[in-house]
């Protein structure tokens, strides 16, 4: 399966914003387990109202999920959409021409799919 423009465009867009990135970011390190809302507050130092907003935009994108355990909401980054969306980036990379950097360097770390 393959990400479409249009929702990469929106994941793109949604990942945009410094703060929604960081939250992201976060999530993606704390792996499979996710981390509590309360602890991704902490951590980004914002208050829950703004971080409500924030992971409500992620999540309508799909990039990441909520899940109630008793009185914990732990969030957790979608590593699905995640890779579907780093395919669609990567999809064709260097196709049909020599990698190169800006200097004129060949091999300019493009690896193709």
């Amino acid at each position: 399966m393959l990400m479409d423009t249009d929702q990469a465009a929106l994941c793109m867009e949604a990942l945009g914003n410094a703060t929604r990135l960081a939250a992201f970011r976060l999530l993606v390190e704390a792996g499979p387990d996710g981390m509590p809302v309360g602890t991704l507050q902490e951590r980004l130092a914002i208050p829950a109202s703004t971080l409500s907003h924030h992971l409500t935009r992620l999540m309508r994108v799909g990039l990441l999920t909520q899940e109630r355990q008793s009185r914990q909401l732990i969030c957790r980054a979608n590593y699905r959409t995640m890779d579907l969306l780093i395919g669609f980036l990567t999809k064709n990379c260097c196709a049909g021409t020599e990698a190169k950097s800006a200097d004129g360097d060949t091999d300019a770390g493009c690896v193709p799919a």
